[in-house]
């Protein structure tokens, strides 16, 4: 007798639905871990970049301060740095940009990224010609020659501006053979923010007492009784006594955005630049708290990092 074979059943409507519903939520699913990952790894790339440009630029800025006020023994006479009467080797401005062009930071202009600051740093130069022997290189890695006069000692400034495209950054400014130039640093700039440590010892003992921006030294040397009787005798009293060539440190802040809104999380954050307790006692200084729910919204979800340092100063700050 032949066996019967039972005849195979189709899937029914509410079957196929529910395998289709499945099918859906599997796919849902995987696509949501795949943004996911995506998003991380474009916050993962983002942060890595970040370290690398603020690493870079803190690293071009310490380099420089390093050599500020350094004092060339190789030269026929006195080194002008041993003159008092000779312009502080360290300056700068609260809040202020500068022109690429402008002869040194005597120009200000309004900032133009959360109250960031200008650094302006001088020094001598070794060798002949007109990039000397390269063994003293200015921001943007050119030689410095031995100056023939104070007047001719090397530029290294450090300001935000505005690119082509309007993104904010971080520039070096030198002086060329002929003229001002600036190449960027770092691009994505919050903000940058400056301190200088005084040392406001007598006689000075070369370790800062207390750190202050700029416009509270310029506040002091407003202060400053002088005594000469024509321009340039009052102008090296100035920078006999000015309280710039007590800086004796600085810090350094930057605060670097990333390029793309890759952040995971969307909780508006705070970056203290120079720490709470800074920001909290200093309200009026501009800059060293950026809050991002107050940045333009296309910003506020970008990878963020803060970059800071201090810095020794190595060669004397007075004459």
């Amino acid at each position: 007798m032949t066996p019967r074979v039972p005849v195979g059943h189709g899937w029914t409507v509410v079957e196929f639905a529910i395998a289709m519903l499945l099918g859906l939520l599997v796919m849902l699913f995987s696509g949501g871990l795949l943004l996911a990952a995506a998003s991380s790894f474009r916050g993962n790339s983002e942060a890595m970049l970040l370290d690398d440009s603020g690493r870079h630029a803190l690293e071009v800025m310490q380099q420089a301060l390093r050599q500020s006020a350094f004092v060339n023994w190789d030269v026929e006479g006195a080194p002008p740095e041993l003159d008092a009467g000779a312009a502080p080797w360290i300056t700068g401005l609260d809040a202020h940009s500068i022109s690429r062009g402008s002869d040194g930071i005597s120009r200000p202009l309004p900032d133009v990224a959360n109250g960031s600051d200008v650094l302006a740093i001088r020094f001598s130069g070794s060798g002949g010609g007109s990039n000397g022997d390269g063994s003293v290189l200015n921001c943007a890695g050119f030689g410095v020659a031995t100056p023939a006069t104070e007047a001719e000692r090397g530029w290294s400034i450090f300001y935000v501006a505005l690119n082509g495209q309007g993104d904010t950054e971080l520039r070096c400014k030198y002086r060329g053979a002929n003229s001002w130039g600036a190449d960027a640093v770092v691009r994505g700039v919050d903000s940058f923010q400056v301190l200088y440590g005084l040392d406001t010892d007598t006689p000075a003992d070369g370790l800062p007492n207390t750190y202050v921006n700029a416009d509270a030294i310029s506040a002091l040397d407003a202060a400053l009784v002088l005594v000469g009787s024509t321009p340039a005798e009052l102008q090296r009293d100035f920078n006999r006594k000015t309280n710039w060539k007590r800086v004796c440190s600085v810090k350094l802040a930057l605060l670097l955005r990333g390029d793309a809104a890759s952040r995971p999380d969307s909780t508006p954050g705070q970056f203290d630049l120079f720490g709470k307790a800074y920001a909290d006692a200093h309200g009026d200084d501009a800059g060293v708290r950026v809050l991002e729910s107050r940045l333009p919204m296309a910003q506020q979800l970008r990878v963020r990092q803060v970059f800071s340092a201090t810095v020794m100063l190595r060669n004397r700050g007075g004459g």
